[in-house]
């Protein structure tokens, strides 16, 4: 193989991972997940859900609830996600897991409502 074709192949094969960590790393950043949000859809979704009346959540969707790093979740939260979940529920089993949103916050577009309202 000749210098030329040697440099060309070089620089090819540092280009494409150059491309390939960029790539990478941003979808990293984008698909992120928050911590415990897939403990928390498992074993919250029942009691968050539109359909069905509010429930006090079982200890283990409270246990999810206590190690889930909910301001990510909440920032992450779209208007999909929105159309099968509750809201009001949302605050009320946070609340009952001792773990409650702060009033005013948002959580996707939803606003937390005064504590007056919360319950």
């Amino acid at each position: 193989m000749d210098m030329a074709m040697y440099i060309h192949t070089n620089i090819f094969l540092l280009a494409f991972f150059a491309i390939t960590v960029i790539l990478f790393s941003s979808n990293m950043v984008v698909g992120r997940r928050c911590q415990g949000e897939r403990d928390l859809m498992s074993q919250c979704e029942a009691f968050v859900k539109k359909d069905g009346p509010k429930a006090y959540p079982y200890p283990t969707c409270c246990g999810a609830i206590q190690k889930a790093d909910i301001p990510c979740i909440c920032k992450q939260l779209n208007s999909e996600m929105e159309k099968k979940i509750d809201m009001n529920k949302v605050v009320f089993v946070a609340k009952m897991c001792n773990k409650p949103l702060a009033p005013g916050s948002k959580c996707g577009d939803f606003s937390v409502p005064p504590v007056a309202y919360i319950g």
